[in-house]
């Protein structure tokens, strides 16, 4: 059962993403938060697998509120009801496992809340891909460049370059000729290797250390 707390300003919004989840067979929320300080207490409280997070919230904004839970083991889906929002980007590199529009179709968001909660696929690949090459344009160049990078070896940089251009695994397996658990086990290497927590973090530092250059 995946746990899922869900943190937005519009009780009316709260409502009808509960609604819809507490539906599933395999979905069950836990609570619900109106800024971003409440849902940051109850992540810590309640210990759910996935947080909802508004971007756009009084008192504590959901950019906020994601960073302060970088460390925890939750996933954060971000909700925006604009895809070039300024804060999800950064939302992106606070920690935040993926996005989705508020104006999603109900089965994208039950399929999100499902892939960010696994893990093991990049959120809405195509979407993500575009907002993070769109906002690596425009940011000031941050020399990541990290060393860790330099530990990966030949295949798992092709890997992680796959991974940036928002293959699946399945995806990449076929691309390279490879099982699909062979390619599961240099994702998670690659993931150990970055010290990050996901995907979208590893996409993040793909295009930021120079590895893929936007476009």
């Amino acid at each position: 059962m995946i746990e899922v707390l869900v943190a937005d300003d519009q009780e009316m919004v709260r409502e009808g993403f509960s609604a819809l989840l507490d539906a599933q067979p395999d979905i069950s929320v836990v609570g619900s938060a109106g800024d971003g300080a409440a849902a940051v207490a109850l992540v810590r409280s309640l210990r759910p697998d996935v947080v909802l997070m508004d971007i756009r919230m009084p008192e504590m904004d959901g950019l906020a509120a994601t960073r302060l839970l970088a460390d925890d083991p939750v996933k954060v889906l971000v909700l925006t009801t604009f895809d070039l929002d300024d804060y999800v980007y950064e939302a992106l590199r606070a920690g935040a496992s993926g996005f989705l529009l508020k104006h999603a179709p109900a089965r994208e968001l039950l399929d999100a809340v499902r892939v960010v909660a696994r893990g093991d696929a990049l959120l809405a690949p195509s979407v993500t891909k575009r907002l993070i090459e769109d906002f690596v344009k425009v940011q000031p160049a941050r020399a990541v460049k990290p060393a860790r990078l330099g530990a990966l070896t030949d295949r798992e940089t092709e890997v992680l370059r796959l991974i940036a251009t928002g293959l699946s695994n399945t995806e990449i397996a076929a691309h390279l000729v490879l099982a699909e658990q062979t390619v599961k086990t240099h994702v998670s290497r690659v993931l150990m290797k970055l010290e990050v927590r996901d995907r979208a973090q590893a996409v993040i530092a793909a295009y930021e250390s120079g590895l893929v250059v936007p476009g």
